[in-house]
């Protein structure tokens, strides 16, 4: 019943956190599929041929940012399970000043390949060149607020301040439409119109998010004077292994245009790009999943949290992949109406290519949602060793290998199928590497995740319930208190652990669960480490820390408040985090 409660919480987190995480992540799509538009609509069949030539370059710039969004994030979810509040503000400075140097060094690269007529090993075709050439001018105006616009948004969400997020979402989506609209149609700039709209809207979204930052509001502060970079190792130790995928899929890219354009030609380049272009706009909803389930999981690695750890996975599993699922059998469907956003002669060949992209790249999706899982878990839980087989199989060999061995055959087609079977190999290898680990096919998701055995308390040293009324308040109060005495400790101590998790359950139901009609549970561990009695107490509702409370009720009638008394005055140390809108109040007795 506890896995159950526990279960329906974690879920109801992470669907709560995923709007905004899924329109954090289909703000870049947006910007292809307006590029897209706008070039196959007022410039031509080139300049889409350009925008699907700068995709491995988008991809490369895309993997620098989940190395350093990603490391940042999981780094900064186990400080925050260990309460170490000066590491996550470290982890923040870090990420954000080398964020920057990094777009200011890629920004110099770009303008450099794009004025000098440097990108030959892209194209040589003499038509598409020049428009890459222009392209790339613009696009390097939007890699310093591309990388420093996702890190803020990922430190928006720990703060839980997502609504910010949104907005500049929608801001940077309006901007980039207006933008487009005067740049191509009205000033007819072609290729370095297109990037101009996309990287001067991307300025509007970092700063949006930045005034939050400089208005001194946030928990976590910039600050270079106590700078310490011996967490910028570990932030690339962590963030590598899942971006290599971003890094190898670079390579990939760059190998399936030149096979795509040496076996069917440049119409196939402009189909693939057409199609890929549009369904990032869906692949933001296997991204935002992912962003929603990594802050959890490394919270939960930081916690040693063994039940929530695998509940992510469960929702994963039971919720997220049939959803997507769902999704994917609707693109399938409106495969032709999709196209004829772009392109309008059935009679065309650059037609049907595009109409095959959308019948077939979908079925990738649910599947991808299951690799990209176990890839960040893997880097979360130090498993590199799975980390970078699914990143040099799902990156890389996969799809470049399975589209040279069909594409004499399937042409374009060969590159759409290498994706679905790319989903299919990644999950048998996850499903291999557990039954390799435990010697024997995995029976739960413990066995699966392969959890470490010394992971968290074992079984016999911790207690896991869930309360939702004040019935339930006063059973497991007892069941703390005859679990303390179960573990040997003395009578005394054993009657406050029960008397502070009473006190404290209850005070959230009273006060919690009143404060709206959404449905509350309070997820309460009981862990006998070293000696000690830990008790963390977990709920969905408004925001309450008992700090506050307690430091309120010092001057009133020693009769008020004498239950939050008792417990500060009891416990060896009193420690409340909001994570991820969630009340997390640790109790060490």
């Amino acid at each position: 019943m506890n896995q159950t409660a526990n279960c329906k919480m974690v879920s109801r987190l992470l669907f709560r956190l995923l709007p905004i995480q899924v329109l954090l992540a289909a703000v870049g799509a947006v910007n292809g599929i307006v590029s897209s538009f706008f070039a196959s609509n007022f410039v031509g069949v080139d300049a889409m041929s350009a925008v699907g030539l700068y995709s491995p370059l988008n991809m490369l710039i895309t993997a620098l940012s989940l190395i350093l969004v990603g490391g940042s994030v999981i780094l900064c979810g186990k400080y925050i399970g260990e309460n170490d509040q000066d590491g996550v503000r470290n982890v923040f400075s870090l990420n954000l000043l080398v964020s920057a140097l990094t777009g200011l060094v890629f920004a110099a690269l770009f303008l450099g390949m794009g004025l000098f007529n440097l990108t030959g090993f892209l194209t040589k075709d003499e038509a598409v060149r020049p428009l890459m050439n222009r392209y790339l001018i613009g696009q390097s105006l939007g890699v310093l607020p591309l990388l420093l616009g996702n890190s803020l948004a990922a430190f928006l969400s720990l703060e839980n301040k997502t609504r910010r997020t949104m907005i500049a979402s929608v801001v940077y989506i309006v901007v980039n439409l207006i933008l487009n609209y005067l740049f191509v149609e009205l000033l007819h700039m072609e290729a370095l119109g297109l990037a101009l709209a996309s990287s001067l809207g991307m300025w509007v979204f970092l700063l949006v998010q930045a005034e939050y930052y400089a208005s001194g509001k946030s928990h976590i502060r910039f600050s270079l004077r106590h700078l310490s970079w011996h967490d910028s190792g570990e932030i690339f130790r962590i963030g590598v292994p899942g971006a290599l995928s971003n890094v190898y899929q670079t390579v990939r890219g760059l190998l399936v245009n030149r096979m795509l354009d040496i076996f069917v030609g440049s119409v196939a380049i402009s189909a693939f790009a057409t199609a890929d272009n549009l369904l990032r706009i869906f692949w933001a909803i296997p991204t935002g999943m992912l962003a929603v389930s990594r802050m959890l999981i490394s919270v939960s690695i930081g916690e040693e949290d063994r039940q929530t750890l695998t509940d992510v996975m469960r929702v994963m599993f039971r919720r997220f992949v049939p959803l997507q699922y769902a999704i994917s059998a609707g693109i399938i469907l409106c495969a032709v109406p999709l196209t004829r956003i772009f392109y309008h002669d059935p009679a065309e060949p650059v037609f049907m290519m595009t109409v095959w992209g959308f019948r077939i790249l979908p079925l990738c999706m649910p599947l991808s949602i299951i690799c990209m899982h176990f890839t960040c878990y893997g880097q979360a839980s130090n498993k590199q060793v799975l980390v970078h087989l699914l990143s040099l199989l799902d990156g890389v060999v996969c799809v470049a290998g399975f589209t040279a061995l069909l594409i004499r055959s399937m042409g374009l087609n060969s590159a759409y199928v290498a994706n679905v079977l790319n989903g299919v190999v990644t999950t048998l290898v996850i499903i291999g590497y557990a039954w390799i680990r435990k010697k024997r096919f995995p029976r739960n998701m413990e066995e699966l995740m392969v959890i470490d055995d010394d992971f968290g308390a074992p079984e016999d040293a911790r207690l896991d319930l869930s309360v939702r009324d004040m019935e339930g308040v006063v059973s497991i109060a007892e069941r703390v208190q005859a679990f303390c005495l179960s573990r040997g400790l003395d009578a005394h101590r054993a009657y406050l652990a029960g008397l502070s998790m009473e006190e404290m359950a209850g005070n959230i139901i009273d006060h919690g669960f009143t404060k709206d009609k959404k449905p509350h549970s309070v997820d309460v561990r009981v862990v006998h480490k070293n000696d000690d009695i830990i008790l963390r107490i977990k709920d969905d509702c408004v925001p309450f820390d008992p700090h506050e409370r307690q430091m309120l009720a010092a001057g009133e009638d020693p009769a008020k408040n004498i239950g939050i008394r008792m417990v500060f005055k009891s416990a060896r140390d009193v420690q409340y985090q909001n994570i991820l809108g969630l009340n997390v109040l640790t109790i060490r007795i």
